[in-house]
């Protein structure tokens, strides 16, 4: 162990690695306010993203990132017919009667599809009642390739055409948000309402008619639904897992979840098949090529029969802004056949952990940015990248088939940064009113900088810490005020006075002097202050200036007592102090009362220069300066010695000298002047 002896200079060795290692430890204000930030933030973030007041924002960019992605061709797979405006008007009836159904399944069974799907209600007849045509109809009904649709909705829906094998039967029901009744989702597996009735054990669930259809063309391909390894509850059809959309992560967090669903993937904003009419195809005008072996799709297309829906293209669709439900059902066919060949994956998540790691992160973010960049320019700047950096991420998973939350973090990171600034706007506002508090109304605009560069500890402690430098003080008094006082109206007296004073100020100013304050008929001045020299030469030269600012207040005051004489208001002479030595700045003063104060021996002998030997008065503005003022005035001036002489108050000598005028004429840079 040390000995205590030996410690202060292992100490000493150590301090400048101390002061450089503190220097760099963060700014723990900074540190608390950014934490509670994002606490406060990520708070909010998670009670909205709860109760769903995000999900509408999260969709939006959902479609955007839909609408971004390359349309693709035509599925080749999928032949529609659809039934339009004009083959209503060339049947001049709706439904269809039995007998023209019945006809156009033979004609599609004919061309030997693989799959047939019936997007039309059909559990009545349909006049006219034609006993040839209802059993036509029936016996395409027990074709083992046509899938019919029924109404999942209510125990009072429509069912299925009576007859038909139940697994030849898909409901044709579609999710819409709430928000904008746009369809988001593929509802692929159901509980009918018949399943309130039954035992657990004893109910069934319901496929979709996209599903139904997909899985029955896949079968030839030895594709068919299987438990998924991953987990048995999950259904894997083919390469694709059918992971169930739930509330508690992805783009939803309130929505129905009944049943299965999943992402619904577009194919394209409209062409998403071959499509015939039904007259045409009638009509025998369909090459057989278009049918052998692919899937048919019946359905409507006709506005008039109100069977379409919004999709995420339909924002910017500057006409057929919604798409019919047959061809919903296609882009549900033709996703779920990529899946499970391979070609479009199904969309995945993060999970619910990743997902608020991702989130918060940017709540973070956002936070630290202010404190980090400074500059609004660069705050604003970080902030466009910080939004543009979220998009892309988004985009990029999106492209990769995984849906991570994009709005959730750009509004968090936005809370975020929002939060600290309008902490820091509500701090510098904090800081500015201790400031002003301090200045008063007459503090130059450098002592205001120096608080301003002090602002943090001000607002801490309410009080700058001292500062030692080097600095020239001018003390200025008016000879015999109290006299003249008497003789003046205090009206009068204050006009004539701030007309002096304000001669004084100028002439101080415009050589980068500072008005420390005002003493009735006096003034205390300071050059050097608040910036500290390091440089012998920057005292010199405020040195010199203060000597040039009080020989340019005499020819000042010899031009006033001209004018004033004139007026008939009363002449006056001036002493004037100068002292060049160490001092002391800082606040002086307490929370409630304080000022910006300069103290040290040099502030005393400066004041007594001024009021030394009151009686002898050689011009009308007499300039005594001491011997530490004269060193550094290079022989600029004209000097008379007034010897060596004990101050009021003080115990050492110092030597005095008058100031008679200037031997070098002063140069001022008017372009750089601060008054």
């Amino acid at each position: 162990m040390r000995s205590s002896k030996e410690m202060p200079s292992i100490l000493k060795n150590l301090s400048p690695w101390l002061s450089k290692f503190t220097s760099k430890m963060p700014d723990l204000n900074g540190v608390r306010i950014v934490t509670i930030a994002t606490l406060s933030v990520g708070a909010t973030i998670w009670g909205l993203r709860v109760y769903g007041h995000l999900q509408h924002w999260e969709l939006l960019l959902f479609d955007r990132m839909v609408r971004s992605q390359p349309e693709l061709p035509p599925d080749p797979r999928i032949l529609l017919i659809s039934i339009t405006e004009a083959d209503l008007r060339s049947q001049q009836r709706w439904p269809l009667p039995d007998k023209t159904m019945a006809t156009l399944l033979e004609k599609i069974q004919a061309g030997q599809p693989r799959v047939i799907g019936l997007d039309i209600y059909r559990n009545l007849p349909v006049e006219p009642l034609d006993e040839q045509g209802g059993d036509r109809l029936q016996q395409q009904f027990q074709q083992p390739n046509l899938f019919v649709v029924r109404d999942i909705d209510t125990e009072n829906g429509t069912p299925a055409p009576p007859g038909v094998d139940p697994n030849q039967v898909g409901f044709n029901n579609v999710l819409i948000d709430t928000t904008d009744n746009a369809v988001r989702r593929n509802l692929w597996l159901a509980s009918p309402p018949e399943n309130l009735t039954k035992s657990p054990e004893n109910q069934e669930f319901l496929a979709s008619f996209s599903m139904q259809i997909a899985t029955s063309y896949l079968k030839p391909m030895g594709i068919s639904p299987q438990p998924s390894e991953i987990n048995p509850d999950y259904m894997q059809l083919g390469k694709a897992v059918f992971f169930p959309l739930t509330p508690t992560y992805g783009l939803y967090q309130k929505f129905d979840s009944a049943g299965m669903q999943v992402m619904l993937n577009y194919r394209n904003s409209n062409n998403i098949a071959k499509e015939v009419s039904l007259t045409d195809f009638l009509a025998d005008r369909v090459a057989p090529e278009l049918i052998k072996d692919k899937i048919v799709l019946i359905g409507s297309t006709a506005s008039s029969l109100k069977d379409s829906f919004y999709t995420p293209y339909s924002a910017v669709l500057k006409e057929n802004f919604t798409m019919p439900g047959v061809k919903i059902h296609a882009q549900m066919i033709s996703q779920i056949l990529d899946a499970a060949i391979g070609d479009r994956p199904l969309f995945g998540f993060w999970s619910n952990a990743w997902e608020w790691r991702w989130i918060c992160g940017w709540i973070l973010l956002g936070a630290m940015l202010p404190w980090v960049l400074k500059h609004p320019a660069s705050v604003f700047v970080g902030s466009l990248g910080g939004v543009s950096i979220i998009v892309s991420v988004g985009f990029y998973f999106f492209s990769n088939h995984t849906l991570i939350p994009v709005a959730t973090p750009i509004i968090g990171f936005a809370l975020g940064l929002g939060v600290v600034l309008t902490h820091q706007a509500y701090e510098a506002q904090q800081k500015n009113t201790i400031v002003m508090k301090l200045l008063g109304q007459n503090t130059s605009p450098e002592i205001a900088e120096a608080l301003w560069q002090g602002r943090d500890r001000l607002l801490k402690s309410g009080k700058l810490p001292g500062i030692k430098l080097t600095a020239t003080m001018l003390f200025l008094d008016i000879k015999g005020f109290s006299t003249i006082s008497e003789t003046m109206p205090p009206e009068a007296l204050l006009e004539w006075l701030n007309e002096i004073l304000e001669e004084v100020t100028r002439e101080v100013m415009i050589r980068e002097g500072i008005i420390n304050k005002f003493t009735g008929d006096g003034v205390m001045a300071v050059f050097g202050v608040p910036m500290s020299r390091v440089h012998n030469a920057e005292v010199t030269l405020d040195t010199q200036r203060a000597v040039y600012a009080a020989l340019a207040i005499g020819d000042r005051l010899e031009t006033l007592n001209q004018n004033w004489k004139k007026r008939n208001l009363p002449t006056i002479q001036m002493r004037i102090g100068i002292f060049t030595g160490p001092i002391v700045v800082g606040s002086l003063g307490g929370k409630k009362r304080m000022e910006y104060g300069i103290i040290g021996d040099s502030v005393n002998t400066a004041s007594r220069l001024e009021s030394y030997k009151k009686e002898a008065q050689p011009s009308n503005c007499r300039i005594l300066i001491g011997y530490d003022t004269m060193i550094y005035l290079e022989d600029r001036f004209e000097l008379d010695s007034w010897g060596s002489d004990t101050l009021k108050g003080q115990n050492r000598e110092v030597e005095i000298f008058l100031v008679k005028g200037y031997k070098v004429p002063e140069v001022i840079d008017f372009r750089n002047l601060k008054i």
